[in-house]
């Protein structure tokens, strides 16, 4: 199925902001690289031929998921949150909005989220991170797993009721 052009144009006109921005986080420039066109891969599979509201928002959660996965994978520490680009402050209006403390008051409930979210079932991880991260619907992540819209919503509020269990746990 072929993807508007629109889409298209504006991955790549967004192309070096979120290699630089995936760069940040994993600290590695060709694995960043790699990260931005797994991303485009993603966001590909999920618009599947059509637009998707706030899609450069979408684009950026996608290659930020990807990019602290990959970090998580290769070093112990915990996962920080990394501003978004300058010059797409205005897309990221909430996450520049947090201050130093905030971040430190919740960065160990963060990380303990993110390990739940990794103990998921690889669908259920998928659905809730497209739902909670992405912002897509459940008919966007229902077309994108190829599974009903049920079962979508089913997924997403397991992997809800997983992570708020794990997170009661001491």
């Amino acid at each position: 199925m072929s993807h508007p052009q629109s889409a298209l144009d504006l991955f790549v006109s967004h192309r070096s902001a979120l290699v630089s921005y995936a760069s940040r986080i994993t600290g590695n420039r060709v694995t960043a690289e790699d990260l931005v066109q797994e991303a485009w891969l993603r966001f590909d599979e999920a618009s599947r031929g059509r637009f998707l509201d706030d899609a450069t928002g979408y684009l950026y959660r996608i290659v930020r998921n990807l990019a602290l996965d990959s970090r998580r994978r290769t070093t112990r520490e915990p996962p920080v949150t990394v501003p978004p680009p300058e010059d797409d402050a205005s897309l990221h209006a909430a996450d520049t909005a947090r201050n130093p403390e905030t971040v430190n008051l919740y960065r160990d409930e963060y990380a303990r989220v993110l390990a739940a979210m990794n103990e998921l079932p690889e669908r259920t991880r998928i659905a809730l991170e497209m739902n909670r991260f992405g912002g897509a619907k459940l008919r966007e992540i229902a077309a994108y797993l190829d599974i009903s819209v049920a079962l979508a919503h089913k997924l997403v509020a397991e992997g809800i009721e997983y992570c708020k269990e794990r997170l009661e746990r001491p």
